[in-house]
């Protein structure tokens, strides 16, 4: 089963694909969907859209595992994340994928075992996991393969919508 794990963002979003065979994970790509900052909003979702797009016409995942959005004191990153969010939740609609949601500490539990760990712990245990020869680059991709590991990890093979 191939599952699509999304960090989503306004100026990154972040994606990893893996592959789950029985109890084992395997790497298959991950990588970032960017937007440049002065460019409109609307113009921002649609770039993020339209990549998304194309990493699920590419892989065919047969699921999607999307980070909920985490409330931070800065509203305005909040309410900008949550567009980017809606826009992936569309896409994956879109393609008729079973979407998983997971909190951050939902994701930091699962991959580390702790849901305190910090970002270099999860990127450590993401390379481990799937038996990578070095973390994942940007940060955002390994935290897109942290959600899909999560997703792996809870409900795969049951519909999460």
């Amino acid at each position: 089963m191939k599952i699509l794990g999304i960090d989503p963002g306004t100026a990154t979003t972040g994606f990893g694909v893996i592959e789950k065979q029985g109890s084992k994970l395997r790497f298959i790509d991950a990588g970032v969907i960017t937007t440049p900052p002065e460019m409109s909003m609307p113009n921002r979702l649609s770039e993020i859209y339209a990549g998304l797009g194309e990493v699920i016409g590419h892989h065919k995942p047969d699921c999607m595992a999307v980070e909920l959005l985490y409330f931070a004191s800065n509203v305005t990153t909040a309410i900008t994340v949550g567009q980017a969010r809606g826009v992936v939740l569309l896409a994956g609609a879109e393609a008729a994928l079973p979407v998983g949601e997971y909190t951050p500490l939902q994701v930091k539990q699962a991959v580390t075992g702790y849901g305190k760990a910090d970002k270099k712990q999860i990127q450590e245990m993401v390379k481990m996991i799937l038996g990578l020869d070095g973390i994942p680059k940007p940060d955002d991709a390994a935290d897109g393969l942290a959600i899909a590991i999560t997703h792996a990890n809870q409900v795969v093979g049951a519909s999460t919508r």
